[in-house]
């Protein structure tokens, strides 16, 4: 019998080696499961994970460098996303602020259910030196450090405090990271001294290792139960979530929806599980969503989730679903998401349950009354969407919606339109016609300002012959816009359309309807009585992306801002069209159902107590499905 053979390596060589062999496969198709590792350098990781990168060379582990570890976070969250989970890339990070810089993007990738490998160094495991440089000390827990912030925010942590313990941990980083109903990120905090300890590691730690990524087929009692609930309602809805993105359900939803005539909305995750002209397309639903969405889930009888997580948004802070009689259906492959709003649950694949529930209802097919109702009703808003888009002056500056309509006209049909936060995702989520699966790309679970840019770049490395659009405001804009350097240096040609409105527009709009009278979102000189009302402030951010190194394109009018979007298409450089909107003619539709933002109970400014009294209005027809 022959004996084990094995390896000498710095653990750090190690893990960089462990890690090019990882591999998921579903349906046949395999991908790299850590396809690149994003990292800047410290004393907490350049001699370790930074040398061994090195080492390995790029054709083993490709290195991405970053500009902020947070941004690094996201472009790793966008990659992950566009390639539906199945391939995700590693972040290494120095200790203490580049460490608890990741927490953010952590939390953003977990709350979205997307897969992302971290790496910060950590403090001497050895406590030879002791503290040291950015160490946090806790006067009780010595073995405490700033790398615990990520605790809660990862799926998976561990503390490699020898050399051996890799073995069982990064195994079961792989697993977690791979698992469609466990992943998030993944934290493997490295002490600085063992990352470059050396060890004697079994060769077969490095073989070439598959991990199949599951289709989970539904309960057979759990199906029929199902298409028996769906059998007896008579205003069905769909409500599809990211996970139907997730699975590449879209083609099984599209076959369910025409067996069965039953309509679907859409959450910002879920948005284009069908094509916008689909008949059967009702649009955003929620807070954001479209008047025929909205109005077909206040009478649903059966609302059936596929792949979403019913935040606040989608359920109108729970106000949205009024029939008295509304009952729920859940097909998701988290039993912890399926059996939300006390559902009738369905635990699988988005797909394999799909496939299931339309063979269970062959002969089913809602009535032609309720078609013809929900049809006319997207007519009605298709009507709606024109209007907004429509700019009959095209000398005129543009509204907000109607740069998304001079967008919506130059796009192909698999461009990718990113955004996160700020008064665009409801304006893109009422009005975005999605053409394609993976065109319309929302962080809506943590709506994290400063995700665009950098996703956009994740985003272009998983699909570099596709064109890229990172929709920000000027708030989100100088919140990160670093990553700019990166798709310089990479070559990496991601359109960026910086709309400039002079503040946090969302938050003004909330700010106002909540009694908070706009205070402090506005970016603008200091009045004489101390408020921030004087005149708008003199920044030039078109100037500072071309400082960055981008193409920018400034556009003035309605006509300047087609023409800059279409040659910023054709352009092979990462480029920036920079827009002023018109703030004083707004053209958004409204709200078409309410959101949960508690008012002063008690307040001495009018404003305050008028908003009161509507918030007494809205929270009164609240409920809980049980």
């Amino acid at each position: 019998m022959s004996q084990p053979t094995s390896v000498r390596l710095t653990v750090a060589q190690a893990l960089v080696r462990f890690l090019s062999a990882q591999y998921t496969e579903r349906d046949g198709v395999r991908r790299r499961l850590i396809a690149g590792t994003w990292g800047i350098f410290g004393h907490g990781n350049v001699a370790g994970i930074g040398q061994a990168l090195l080492q390995a060379g790029e054709d083993v582990m490709p290195y991405h460098q970053g500009r902020n570890e947070q941004s690094m976070v996201h472009a790793a969250v966008g990659y992950a996303r566009q390639l539906n989970r199945l391939s995700a890339q590693a972040v290494t990070t120095s200790i203490g602020p580049g460490a608890t810089n990741l927490v953010t993007g952590a939390a953003l990738a977990t709350i979205n259910r997307l897969p992302v490998l971290l790496l910060p160094g950590d403090y001497f495991a050895s406590h030879a030196p002791d503290p040291l440089l950015q160490q946090l000390e806790h006067p009780t827990e010595a073995d405490v450090s700033v790398n615990d912030t990520l605790r809660p925010v990862s799926r998976y942590f561990d503390r490699i405090t020898r050399p051996e313990a890799l073995i069982p941990s990064a195994l079961n980083a792989m697993r977690v990271l791979a698992d469609p109903a466990e992943t998030g990120a993944v934290t493997l905090a490295l002490p600085q001294d063992v990352q470059a300890e050396a060890y004697d590691w079994p060769e077969e730690f490095f073989a070439e290792r598959v991990w199949y990524v599951r289709r989970p087929a539904p309960d057979p009692v759990e199906l029929t139960a199902a298409v028996e609930a769906i059998r007896a309602a008579e205003r069905p809805l769909i409500v599809a979530g990211g996970g139907v993105h997730h699975s590449e359900a879209e083609a099984a939803l599209k076959a369910f929806v025409e067996a069965t005539g039953i309509p679907v909305s859409s959450t910002q995750a879920g948005k284009g599980s069908l094509r916008y002209d689909h008949p059967a397309d009702l649009g955003g639903i929620g807070h954001t969503g479209t008047s025929v969405s909205d109005d077909i889930a206040r009478a649903a009888d059966l609302v059936i989730g596929v792949g979403t997580r019913y935040t606040d948004f989608t359920t109108a802070s729970g106000t949205l679903f009024q029939n008295p009689d509304v009952r729920f259906l859940n097909l998701n492959i988290t039993g912890f998401d399926a059996h939300k709003l006390a559902a009738r649950t369905l635990v699988c694949d988005a797909r394999a349950g799909l496939e299931g529930l339309v063979e269970g209802l062959a002969g089913y097919r809602v009535s032609e009354a309720y078609e013809a109702e929900y049809r006319a009703g997207k007519e009605r808003w298709d009507a709606v969407v024109e209007a907004a888009y429509r700019a009959d002056d095209e000398s005129a500056v543009p509204t907000q919606t109607q740069v998304l309509g001079a967008l919506d006209a130059v796009v192909g049909d698999d461009d990718v339109v990113i955004n996160a936060a700020g008064s665009l995702p409801g304006d893109l989520h009422k009005l975005w016609r999605s053409r394609s699966p993976r065109q319309y790309h929302l962080e809506y679970g943590y709506s994290c300002m400063g995700y665009e840019i950098p996703a956009g770049i994740g985003i272009q490395q998983a699909a570099p012959d596709t064109a890229v659009w990172s929709l920000v405001g000027d708030g989100t804009y100088l919140m990160m816009p670093t990553e700019i350097v990166t798709a310089v240096q990479e070559g990496l040609p991601v359109n960026i359309v910086l709309i400039q409105n002079h503040g946090y527009a969302s938050i003004g709009g909330l700010s106002a309807e909540t009694g908070g009278e706009r205070f402090g979102t506005d970016y603008r000189y200091r009045a004489a009585d101390g408020t921030f009302t004087g005149a708008p402030l003199p920044v030039d951010l078109a100037a500072n992306a071309a400082s960055l190194g981008m193409d920018v394109l400034r556009a003035k009018t309605v006509r300047e801002l087609r023409e800059a979007l279409a040659t910023a298409r054709a352009s092979d450089r990462p480029t920036c069209v920079y827009v002023e909107t018109d703030i004083m003619n707004p053209t958004s539709p409204g709200a078409e159902a309410w959101w949960d933002v508690p008012v002063a109970e008690i307040a001495s400014r009018e404003a305050a107590v008028e908003a009161r009294e509507r918030y007494d209005q809205h929270v009164a027809g609240r409920r809980h499905h049980l």
